[in-house]
């Protein structure tokens, strides 16, 4: 196995995180060309693929041992392997800048051994930046000039006392039909609806359209838990770091496991607690009944 200094690796990629942001904020949504993957809500821009060369050719020219999987890069069929492998997002939340809301980010990784080891997520419009290496602590910093703050944000976070009392994210995604789809949209209102109709009547429901910066944010503290089936590796790799060295853990987004792949695509954040995250992940998933996503085709 490849050795790599993980620090050397978090700190160029907080370079490039900077960078990108640049070129994210030059570039104008309505005089760039767009496309689209699956349908006409799975975009891609020519910012997302200029970002992406970007990264690629800084990342193969600094460390050329170092695996590449890349969104605007991905063949059909390609899995995450153990070796050492940046996985990145050049735009994660494309909707949101091709709309100029400015909620979306780039979202930098490193697996070792299929498992998040260093993060890197950074917000141009916010100047917000997510960092974490495995085992050091996850920070966040507002502006360059100042002090990185240690995650989760709270002195001393509170427990998890169900979802009664959480502020839950979730997303749409881009799949609009199908059993997946009817699937989300009945626990979503399962989650929202009263006590009294057998719902769980959570705080409320929030959707920032990056998958990325959903987790940052639960490991920030800010929300309680993500739920999310349909995104990928490069969605969540540099997330996942910065959620367990703030405490939090991932769980799969369907019933029964504890310690998903990072490939599984269905996903479920929970915020560092001194209590109460095992209880609310299987909470979570009685709402969701005998079903599961499936997101193997």
């Amino acid at each position: 196995m490849v050795e790599v200094d993980l620090q050397a690796i978090q700190d160029e990629l907080v370079a490039i995180a900077y960078e990108a942001g640049k070129m994210i904020l030059a570039a104008n949504p309505v005089d760039i060309a767009m496309g689209s993957k699956i349908n006409a809500v799975d975009i891609v821009t020519e910012a997302d693929q200029a970002v992406e060369k970007m990264v690629s050719t800084r990342l193969s020219s600094k460390f050329p041992e170092v695996s590449f999987m890349g969104e605007e890069t991905y063949k059909p069929g390609m899995k995450l392997g153990p070796e050492p492998t940046f996985v990145v997002d050049p735009i994660d939340g494309t909707t949101n800048f091709v709309h100029s809301f400015p909620n979306a980010c780039i979202s930098l990784g490193l697996a070792v051994e299929r498992r998040s080891t260093v993060g890197v997520i950074y917000n141009p419009w916010q100047d917000l930046l997510f960092t974490a290496i495995k085992g050091r602590g996850a920070f966040m910093q507002r502006g360059k000039s100042s002090t990185p703050q240690r995650l989760p944000l709270a002195k001393t976070p509170g427990p998890l006392n169900g979802l009664g009392e959480a502020l839950v994210a979730i997303e749409w995604g881009a799949h609009r039909d199908g059993p997946n789809y009817d699937l989300k949209v009945d626990v979503f209102r399962k989650l929202a609806a009263s006590k009294e109709t057998g719902g769980s009547m959570v705080h409320s429901l929030r959707s920032l359209g990056s998958a990325a910066l959903n987790i940052a944010c639960v490991a920030a503290g800010e929300m309680d838990v993500y739920w999310e089936g349909g995104c990928w590796a490069w969605d969540v790799c540099a997330g996942w770091c910065i959620l367990e060295e703030a405490g939090g853990i991932m769980a799969s987004g369907n019933p029964g496991n504890f310690d998903p792949e990072m490939d599984s695509r269905v996903y479920l954040a929970v915020r560092g607690a001194p209590s109460g995250q095992k209880e609310i992940v299987e909470e979570f998933w009685k709402v969701m009944g005998d079903k599961a996503l499936d997101y193997s085709s």
